[in-house]
């Protein structure tokens, strides 16, 4: 599946994408909307409504319904042109949601919507186009926040991923990142499987806001396959929903501990090099160049601008305490398995 960028490009200003043997182009889609609660519902029919109005539309649409038998009743009967799965035979969590997708896919290539997304038009089309190089083995699009009233002015842009949206930072054009964003992603669906699928330890479960499940397969899959890249595609965009409960300093500062502490796991499987390859020009470049930003109109008066001083402190210091915490676990942990072998022997 294949098509023209949406944003006026011709093919002779195609990007050129990394190309090593594999499967051809012009692939199959399956679109995976998981979902946990009826809390949700018109966000989980919106998200459905959006993947099946693509133009091309997906091959399928499968809702997979985590741990939760009333709202997988509730969808068999009201939604129609889509599979409903539960995920019951997998760990409770979004990872575990996914897998269930993965395993159920039965197009070369699974995109993953959030059931609190929408896609915007063309958002498909956009998402599979890297895919005409065999080279790509996963591609994200751009989340942009929905929020539910005036967006909050103590926010700093910065730290959208905080709501899992696009953040100041990320690139504005087509090309390669380390891993995409959860909310608007896709991938080769035999090779995440080959590789493992998604690892049950990461991942969202319930309302706990942990992450970073996105990040780490997206480091196994480019190490599994060589000279292969993750590619970010703006034009694939989708709206994301903020709820009010997100936009509470309380989540704020949890989720940006819960992130250091999925960033610790990450760099104990793969490296610091990778593990922390765009958080090091985060914090080097744009959190400093942020900061002093804020503090010019600060002082001006903005109160906003202040607020937002404060914001990136804090998350910085809560996401970094979770951070050190997660790698002094880890380490008790190797340290407690190396007296119980010393002991053994």
């Amino acid at each position: 599946m294949s098509s023209a960028r949406p944003d006026g490009m011709g093919s002779s200003h195609r990007t050129q994408f990394p190309a090593v043997t594999a499967e051809p182009a012009n692939l199959g889609v399956s679109v995976v909307v998981c979902a946990y609660s009826e809390r949700r519902w018109e966000q989980i029919c919106a998200a459905v409504k959006s993947a099946l109005c693509q133009d091309p539309p997906p091959a399928e649409v499968l809702l997979v319904v985590d741990h939760n038998a009333r709202l997988a009743a509730r969808a068999r009967e009201e939604l129609a042109g889509i599979t409903v799965l539960e995920s019951d035979d997998d760990v409770p969590g979004l990872s575990g949601a996914r897998n269930t997708g993965l395993r159920a896919a039965k197009q070369p290539i699974t995109a993953f919507l959030d059931d609190d997304a929408e896609a915007r038009p063309g958002w498909l089309a956009s998402l599979v186009e890297p895919y005409d190089s065999p080279g790509v083995v996963a591609t994200g699009g751009s989340v942009h926040p929905r929020w539910p009233e005036l967006e909050p002015r103590w926010l700093p842009p910065e730290f959208y991923w905080v709501v899992g949206c696009c953040y100041r930072g990320l690139p504005e054009s087509v090309g390669p990142v380390r891993n995409p964003i959860g909310a608007n992603m896709s991938m080769r669906t035999s090779l995440a499987l080959e590789v493992g699928a998604f690892d049950v330890s990461f991942g969202r479960v319930g309302t706990r806001p942990a992450g970073c499940e996105e990040t780490e397969l997206a480091i196994r899959l480019t190490a599994h396959q060589p000279s292969s890249a993750v590619y970010y595609v703006p034009a694939a965009a989708v709206d994301h929903n903020v709820g009010p409960e997100r936009l509470k300093v309380r989540y704020f500062l949890n989720r940006c501990w819960y992130e250091g502490l999925s960033k610790a796991s990450v760099v104990q499987m793969a490296g610091v090099s990778l593990g922390l390859e765009r958080e090091r020009r985060q914090v080097a470049v744009v959190i400093p160049m942020a900061l002093l930003g804020n503090l010019r109109r600060s002082v001006t008066g903005d109160v906003g601008a202040f607020m937002r001083v404060m914001a990136i402190l804090a998350g910085l210091t809560s996401t970094t305490g979770g951070y050190l915490f997660g790698r002094m676990r880890i380490r008790r942990h190797h340290n407690a398995l190396d007296k119980n072998e010393v002991s053994v022997l």
